[in-house]
């Protein structure tokens, strides 16, 4: 039988957050299915993102909370459990009531499955490893958007969508045995440390003005990209290469993140991550005309964003060991913030301007967030790095 050693618990992480993520990103090409069968308009459909993303949002850092009051396996077992009743009772669905409902619950349940598992992570993980440990769990979530979606896209499709709703709760209820079994020595809230940060309000709304700004960023260019290019001539086909191309670019400088951010220190992670944003934003408009070269560009900027989130999480979990889950829900929660204050420039810009000032509106962001991140985040010496999966290096204290 497999050991529970690092290689099972970062799969165990990974999978989970493939499958939550999934379970966002598929109800868009799933929506004119959804409409049809429910006979809805999918403007009215698609309140179902909303009402999960809201949800989300709201519920995470209340779940946060107790997970590091109650234990974080706990939390995650419960939050899986109504997880995949959430999907069963969204393929249930028979009107639009019951279909918000649903997605309401499955916000909420997502909401404690994503800071437990980043949580347990953080503290399974050797100190000098952590970045990159996150950055595999994130990996998960940005996959499921460019693999999972995609893919769910398609067996709904062949047999219904009412399936993928239903096979995302059948694997839930795997992950729920497997979470237990790779958690089980890790399952305890990490205790209050000399060295943690006292996590006051104020000090912690100030360490995640950042997640919210780079959101905004990198939010207000992505939301209607698609849009900004159909409206610039290019056919469905090349949005479509032109989304492969950023995601792939996205899992990759996630990954690349964790190891920058565990070499240089989060601090400077974070940096490189918003100046190369500022930069690519920049650029970006010089390469519209072009189409390969265009498709380069919004490869290169998504990698250089996604440096930042498993850098600021690392970061998080370092300076508040014993409110990991809780900051890490609220970095969740300002996540989403971001996203909807990068929609609302997006659709000021898309209303009024250009796709070239859209990018420029968006590198000045970006700034905001660098001048911010030097500001907030206290800078940590470099640590010898150990192998990814090998013991803590010479000098360095146990993982809490």
């Amino acid at each position: 039988m497999m050991k529970k050693g690092p290689v099972a618990r970062l799969a165990v992480a990974w999978c989970t957050l493939f499958v939550v993520g999934t379970d966002l990103f598929v109800v868009s090409p799933l929506l004119p299915l959804i409409a049809g069968d429910l006979n809805l308009r999918p403007a009215a459909a698609g309140l179902s993102v909303t009402a999960f993303a809201l949800t989300y949002m709201i519920a995470a850092p209340l779940l946060g909370h107790m997970a590091d009051r109650w234990g974080r396996r706990p939390m995650l077992t419960w939050s899986l459990i109504g997880f995949a009743a959430a999907n069963l009772a969204t393929a249930a669905a028979p009107s639009l009531g019951w279909l918000l409902a649903a997605r309401i619950v499955a916000g909420a349940m997502t909401a404690g499955v994503s800071p437990s598992i980043y949580a347990l992570v953080g503290d399974s993980a050797p100190p000098a490893r952590r970045a990159t440990w996150m950055a595999i769990a994130v990996s998960g979530l940005l996959v499921s958007l460019c693999a999972g979606a995609p893919l769910g896209g398609l067996v709904g499709a062949s047999f219904g969508w009412t399936k993928v709703f239903a096979g995302l709760a059948g694997l839930s209820l795997v992950l729920i045995l497997a979470n237990r079994w790779v958690w089980q020595a890790h399952a305890l809230s990490a205790p209050a440390a000399a060295g943690d940060r006292v996590a006051l309000p104020g000090s912690v709304a100030l360490r995640l003005l950042p997640t919210v700004v780079w959101a905004t960023a990198l939010y207000g260019m992505y939301t209607y990209l698609g849009a900004w290019l159909i409206r610039l001539g290019y056919s469905i086909e090349q949005v479509a290469q032109v989304i492969t191309f950023y995601g792939c670019g996205a899992i990759v400088g996630a990954l690349a993140g964790g190891r920058i951010a565990d070499r240089l220190g989060p601090k400077a992670a974070t940096g490189v991550s918003l100046i190369g944003l500022f930069a690519a934003f920049l650029l970006l408009p010089l390469t519209l005309g072009s189409g390969v070269l265009m498709m380069i560009g919004f490869g290169l900027a998504s990698a250089v964003a996604q440096i930042f989130f498993p850098a600021q999480q690392a970061a998080l979990v370092r300076d508040f060991p014993a409110r990991r889950a809780s900051v890490l829900a609220w970095n969740n929660s300002s996540l989403f913030l971001g996203i909807a204050l990068g929609s609302l420039v997006g659709g000021q810009t898309i209303a009024h301007g250009s796709f070239a000032a859209n990018l420029l509106i968006c590198a000045a962001i970006a700034f905001i967030g660098l001048l911010l991140t030097l500001k907030v985040m206290p800078a940590q010496p470099r640590q010898d790095a150990p192998l990814l999966f090998g013991s803590a290096g010479r000098g360095e204290s146990p993982a809490p």
